[in-house]
């Protein structure tokens, strides 16, 4: 195998839109097409296949460090038509990779349908903003679209530390300097370290891996700057129970007081197919209010979910909620909604309840919290005892 298998291969990846492609022993390249594995029809790759393949994409200090430690992880450009993320691995003897194709152009928050109120929490002077969600849900492309927002708008300076650099921002009304780990900077903590010596407005953190990046983007975020980052969770509140978890016991008190004044916002994704193809983003949004902040300092998180419930005039949404709306819309299959749903039981009654011609307010209706308090306002609808 030659590396101009490796274009074919590549220009099959970008001409047909897979979001991946896998190379294993003992199988074709398989493509990752919205959501679904389709394998090419090609030949069933050797070990010889794969090392010649990995070989001729693979930087000399990633070859080395995959012989040490097993695996090893680097982007690359394809020309100018797509970048790859890159992760290669051994398994079973054999060498194994995934490419992420990342697209060249990026795209804006108004074509990803990102909630509006996420443009005014980037364009804040201070706070922790998270996006999460699992692995290959569109975390990194919410992101890119959100620096790109404020490269264009606002005359800030940016600094991303990211593992491998993904999306390539270039400068325009603001300064960007994009950090790699492990190429400019040894690790995320220490990256964040040095940036807040950078003069920076922003910093973006690739992710929040461990105990001492998760210290050190809190304390950026406290001392009068923007941080983004990205956790592996799938709604608001498991988001902040994540963090607090990291931590000793003995410092979950601190952590909490901490957290809840300097975080200002979660989004919480998932990528779904679309019935017409192609896929969709669902999002669960949470915009931190000093009602929100005191049920995180006083450890009861798991009122947070319904205090998203009754935010919707401040920008708040349930994931579930907005399932609910793609799937009523006729935007994505019901099964695929409720695989992604984060409480199944409760979307498909609601689903049943909305079939059978009930009408569903969608918990607009639902009590109001008041900002200053937290307990809900007195409803005339509602019967207190």
């Amino acid at each position: 195998m030659s590396t101009i298998l490796v274009d074919k291969l590549l220009e099959t990846v970008v001409v047909r839109g897979a979001s991946d492609l896998h190379i294993a022993v003992g199988q074709p390249p398989v493509l990752r097409l919205h959501g679904r594995l389709v394998k090419l029809e090609t030949k069933v790759l050797e070990p010889d296949d794969t090392v010649s393949l990995m070989k001729s994409i693979t930087p000399e200090r990633c070859q080395q460090e995959l012989q040490q430690a097993g695996s090893t992880d680097f982007g690359f450009a394809f020309g100018d038509k797509a970048r790859f993320r890159v992760s290669v691995f051994k398994q079973r003897g054999n060498t194994g990779m995934v490419l992420r194709q990342i697209p060249n152009s990026l795209l804006s928050m108004e074509q990803l349908n990102t909630p509006p109120v996420m443009k005014d929490l980037i364009l804040r002077p201070r706070g922790l903003v998270l996006v999460t969600g699992p692995t290959g849900s569109g975390k990194s492309t919410t992101l890119a679209a959100c620096i790109d927002y404020l490269n264009q708008n606002v005359d800030h300076h940016i600094i991303t530390i990211e593992d491998p650099i993904e999306f390539y921002h270039y400068h325009k009304k603001s300064t960007v300097n994009q950090r790699e780990v492990g190429v400019d900077v040894p690790t995320f903590a220490e990256a964040i370290r040095r940036a807040l010596r950078q003069d920076p407005d922003v910093i973006l953190v690739g992710e929040l891996r461990d105990l001492e990046t998760i210290e050190a983007a809190i304390t950026a975020a406290e001392t009068g700057h923007i941080v983004f980052g990205t956790l592996h969770t799938s709604s608001a509140a498991g988001t902040i129970n994540r963090i607090i978890d990291v931590f000793p016991t003995n410092q979950q008190d601190q952590i909490r007081t901490q957290l809840s004044t300097s975080i200002i916002g979660i989004l919480a994704q998932q990528l779904l197919p679309r019935i017409q193809g192609g896929r969709v983003a669902c999002y669960e949004m949470l915009v931190v209010t000093s009602a929100i902040a005191n049920l995180i300092r006083e450890n009861k998180t798991f009122r947070i979910t319904s205090s998203i419930q009754t935010g919707h005039r401040l920008g708040m949404q349930l994931l579930d909620d907005h399932l609910f709306r793609l799937w009523k819309e006729g935007i994505v299959a019901k099964e695929d909604a409720i695989t992604k749903s984060n409480i199944p039981d409760a979307l498909v009654e609601r689903m049943l309840r909305h079939e059978s011609g009930e009408d569903d307010a969608e918990g607009e209706e639902k009590e109001e919290e008041t900002e200053e308090t937290g307990k809900p306002k007195r409803n005339s609808k509602i019967k207190y005892v």
